[in-house]
């Protein structure tokens, strides 16, 4: 006699402003369950809707998201979240509940509003797990101490945050001819090395005792081809790290490229000098980041026009670009060639924002600070690249300026994870501080 599977009863996720704002299509990511919009989340969004920033697009698309929903019925209703779908929606008019949040904590705000929307739902389907989803670690919290289940929007997460992959491997133990072999022919095939399933683009420190030589897997080729230490624009690699990133930068098969490390390991420094490096092969260099206030400050806060306001966030990335216009002297070409770029706008540097609708053919795209980006947003950036356009993204994933984002929800953490192993992809994680030995210091024991 078969045993019947009991059937999972249907979950009731209640979503906070915060996880909308991360992703608009966040209310698709929950399979079959039911998913609860309190009102005061449709006030919040208001005020955000806005604006240029990610978040301002996020609130828009989202509005225009629930207004196609109800074209049909009323969204107070439980409504199908999509045609064939067992997922409901619905939007929580009703904010009151017998455990009153706004009581408990002494305050009448959205957030405690939402508490008692979830808590609403909870008395109401007694039978059913109501999980309160909000990026907002407090909230959460506080859902917790009123014995509400609560818990991160998962979606994008990386999970194994120690397996991120780091796009370079040591091999030890070499056979001393094998080592000579490479450094004559130049290449040997991967069986050679014991290498089974190699990895396109990945880099290799292949070393037998004191000797090693640099690496890397050309999945074009089918060989492990080794590579010379090259400078780009007067600027040398000083490790092996940096040799891999240069390198990376520079190979044409290589559309995607992403550079993951803390500061001073010269993420920055090396994508610029690299793109400077190619520049005839691009109609346009444009190195942007994204807007991150200081203090949690909006930028009309600070004083002058758009490009005074602008300024402080850029500074880094023209401090950069003069330590390689500073490779040259006065008297060559080079020195006034970085100034010439920048007035003919061949070299662009700008806010992240001012990017959006824009199609990116043509162009070496850098991306600064990426691990302050959400995954939908990373995901926009690639989307418009045309052709012959390369992308770049550079970043520190624990060291991450936003709110709402962590080392494991970042948007260049979810790049890395997603897409290694591809042909026209290569990453590489520095770790070796280069820019002085007491910023190492602080790295190491700060």
């Amino acid at each position: 006699m078969a045993v019947k599977k009991k059937v999972e009863e249907k979950k009731i996720f209640v979503l906070d402003t915060s996880v909308i704002l991360y992703n608009h299509s966040a209310v698709f990511s929950f399979d079959n369950n039911d998913i609860a919009l309190p009102i005061s989340v449709l006030e919040e969004l208001d005020n955000f809707k806005k604006g240029n920033d990610t978040k301002n697009f996020e609130a828009r698309e989202f509005i225009r998201t629930l207004d196609k929903m109800s074209l049909n019925q009323p969204i107070t209703d439980w409504i199908p979240l999509k045609k064939k779908s067992k997922a409901r929606f619905k939007v929580i008019m009703d904010e009151s509940s017998k455990t009153d949040a706004t009581r408990i904590f002494h305050s009448d705000k959205a957030d405690h509003r939402i508490l008692n929307a979830a808590l609403q739902l909870s008395e109401k389907y007694p039978d059913q797990k109501v999980i309160l989803v909000s990026k907002d670690i407090n909230l959460r919290l506080k859902a917790k101490s009123l014995n509400l289940i609560a818990q991160d929007f998962e979606t994008g997460k990386v999970k194994d945050l120690e397996g991120l992959y780091t796009g370079k491997s040591m091999i030890e133990g070499i056979d001393h001819a094998m080592v000579d072999q490479i450094y004559k022919d130049g290449f040997c095939l991967p069986e050679e090395l014991g290498i089974k399933k190699p990895v396109p683009n990945h880099y290799y420190i292949l070393r037998n005792n004191s000797l090693s030589v640099l690496a890397f897997y050309n999945s074009i080729s089918g060989q492990i081809e080794k590579l010379e230490k090259r400078p780009a624009y007067r600027i040398m690699p000083r490790n092996a790290e940096q040799v891999f990133a240069m390198h990376a930068l520079q190979n044409p098969d290589v559309k995607l490229v992403t550079l993951q490390g803390v500061a001073g390991t010269g993420k920055t420094l090396l994508a610029l000098a690299g793109a400077l490096e190619q520049k005839r092969q691009f109609k346009q260099i444009y190195l942007a980041r994204p807007i991150v206030p200081l203090s949690n400050k909006d930028i009309g806060y600070l004083p002058g026009d758009i490009k005074s306001k602008l300024n402080p966030y850029m500074e880094p990335l023209y401090d950069n670009l003069k330590f390689i216009k500073h490779q040259f002297g006065e008297r060559e070409k080079e020195f006034s060639q970085i100034d010439d770029l920048l007035e003919k706008e061949k070299l662009v540097i700008s806010p992240l924002a001012y990017i959006r609708g824009r199609s990116l053919s043509d162009i070496c795209f850098i991306v600064d600070e990426a691990q302050n980006l959400t995954p939908h947003e990373v995901k926009t950036i690639i989307t418009r690249a045309g052709e012959n356009t390369k992308i770049i993204f550079t970043g520190d994933i624990h060291q991450i300026d936003t709110p709402y984002l962590d080392a494991q929800s970042n948007g260049l953490s979810y790049l890395i994870d997603r897409i290694k192993h591809h042909p026209i992809y290569a990453h590489v994680k520095l770790e070796k501080g280069e820019r002085s030995e007491l910023a190492n210091l602080a790295n190491d024991l700060l």
